[in-house]
């Protein structure tokens, strides 16, 4: 199987900021050492402000490595009226100019939470600054949605220096993480021929196709990656939902109109899932085989569901900058994002 994506002239012509580089070297980001600073360490509960790639790594975190107190992610202006004192508050916005993330974490400083800031700078760092609240500084990124595994790596040392997580075994997950995800890698990179890479073959499946993506709880934010990913990379319109959700409402969305369903599907699995979400995604494709495209079907490879989440999510990154590729675009810009976001600044108030 040849295809448009082994014209390594083409892709070469279309990803000019190397986004496909940028997804072969993600694993580094998990190597990443932070200063976090002094944080207090007596809170009943936190609250992690973000929005899109920004949130993304919170999302994984409620999957990996979880919690054990109260974990919300807020992705709006308001937050949770239970938000007091007794909260760490995290506000994370790589830009640092994220309107809803400042407005939140405006309303958890009169709450008097206790606050860390996540960014790369912009008006979060001078409020952090001005304020003495910590400020994590993430690198620069040719994108926010190419840094979420420097904010999940900055999430995993907040919660250790608080007392959250060991980090001895919070450590050695992530080395043997960054480990797997850098040989997984190489298995998509643009010098694959498409018979022997999974990303392109997708790619080229879900050319002129809008694409719906599900998984499980624990996949569930891989799938949301996924979604992020055919947007913005491909600038291809694209869903997401999860089981068991799946099964009380969209799923009998699919069993009549519109007859013709010009979708891929794609399904993400698991072997860590509950037993019966594997049931669930069986008797799916069984009563809906004919009624909806036969889902693409990827079974995450890894030994425990870190390592799933990065493969999954990472094949998402590939196959949706081949997609971009592949119709003629530059992967990286949002151009009508920036333009939005000036023209709101522009009717502020």
């Amino acid at each position: 199987m040849t295809s448009m994506l082994d014209d390594l002239k083409l892709i070469h012509e279309k990803d000019v900021s190397d986004t496909l580089g940028i997804a072969e070297r993600q694993w580094q980001q998990l190597n990443e050492v932070f200063d976090i600073g002094d944080i207090p360490s007596d809170f009943q509960n936190i609250v992690y402000s973000g929005m899109g790639g920004s949130a993304l790594a919170a999302l994984i975190s409620l999957s990996w490595p979880g919690y054990h107190i109260p974990f919300q992610v807020v992705r709006g202006y308001d937050i949770p009226a239970y938000v007091s004192e007794k909260t760490l508050f995290i506000a994370c916005s790589y830009s640092g100019n994220t309107e809803e993330t400042i407005n939140a974490l405006d309303e958890a400083s009169k709450k008097q939470a206790k606050i860390v800031v996540i960014g790369s700078g912009g008006k979060l760092e001078e409020i952090a600054r001005s304020n003495n609240y910590p400020f994590v500084k993430i690198p620069k990124a040719e994108q926010p949605r190419y840094a979420v595994l420097y904010n999940l790596k900055a999430l995993a040392d907040i919660l250790v220096k608080t007392g959250q997580l060991d980090a001895q075994k919070i450590s050695g997950e992530l080395k043997q993480a960054a480990e797997f995800l850098e040989g997984m890698s190489k298995r998509w990179q643009a010098t694959v021929p498409t018979a022997d890479n999974l990303a392109k073959q997708i790619a080229l499946e879900a050319a002129g196709k809008s694409v719906v993506i599900y998984a499980g709880p624990l996949l569930a934010p891989a799938a949301y990656k996924w979604k992020i990913g055919f947007n913005e990379n491909a600038k291809q319109i694209a869903w997401w939902n999860q089981y068991p959700e799946f099964n009380h409402n969209e799923f009998i969305g699919w069993s009549e109109q519109p007859p013709i369903k010009p979708y891929l599907v794609v399904d993400l699995r698991s072997n860590l899932e509950h037993p019966r979400i594997q049931k669930r995604f069986e008797l799916s494709a069984k009563l809906l085989s004919g009624k909806r495209p036969e889902p693409v079907v990827i079974n995450a490879e890894g030994s425990n569901i870190l390592e799933q989440l990065l493969f999954a999510s990472t094949l998402g990154d590939f196959t949706s900058l081949y997609s971009g590729i592949l119709a003629g675009l530059n992967p990286a810009p949002v151009d009508l994002v920036e333009k939005f976001k000036k023209e709101l600044a522009d009717n502020a108030g």
